[in-house]
């Protein structure tokens, strides 16, 4: 991955804290490194992350592995740029979540919707 974009946001952490750091791979898929907590108070961190208007065709890669707490409010967020991203022409990948988020994501049917994989490689080759 290219380290010529990259862009760090907030700080993980502490408690209710979320980190962003965004790059691109060579062949342009969006790479999000996502760090601490997604929920209500972080929401606008992630939503801002994902955002890629103005894009064509935007592929996104949320690398969850160091994700330690979602509620609804990230899934409603995820769900939305699904939505986004598809309309675009693209896609929205998570990657490598732990037990407890993969787990969320299963009993609320988000990974029926989302392209969910066990490792980044996989998200970024799949």
């Amino acid at each position: 991955m290219s380290e010529a974009e990259t862009t760090r946001i907030e700080h993980a952490g502490q408690a209710g804290h979320l980190s962003v750091v965004t790059t691109s791979t060579d062949d342009g898929i969006r790479v999000l490194t996502l760090a601490g907590e997604i929920d209500h108070h972080t929401g606008d961190t992630l939503r801002q992350a994902l955002d890629a208007s103005g894009t064509p065709r935007p592929r996104v890669v949320a690398d969850m592995r160091q994700v330690t707490f979602m509620d609804s409010s990230g899934i409603n967020i995820l769900i939305a740029a699904h939505r986004s991203l598809s309309e675009a022409g693209g896609w929205l990948r998570l990657a490598a979540a732990g037990e407890s988020i993969r787990r969320t994501l299963g009993i609320v049917g988000v990974d029926a919707v989302i392209d969910c994989h066990e490792t980044l490689r996989h998200a970024l080759t799949n």
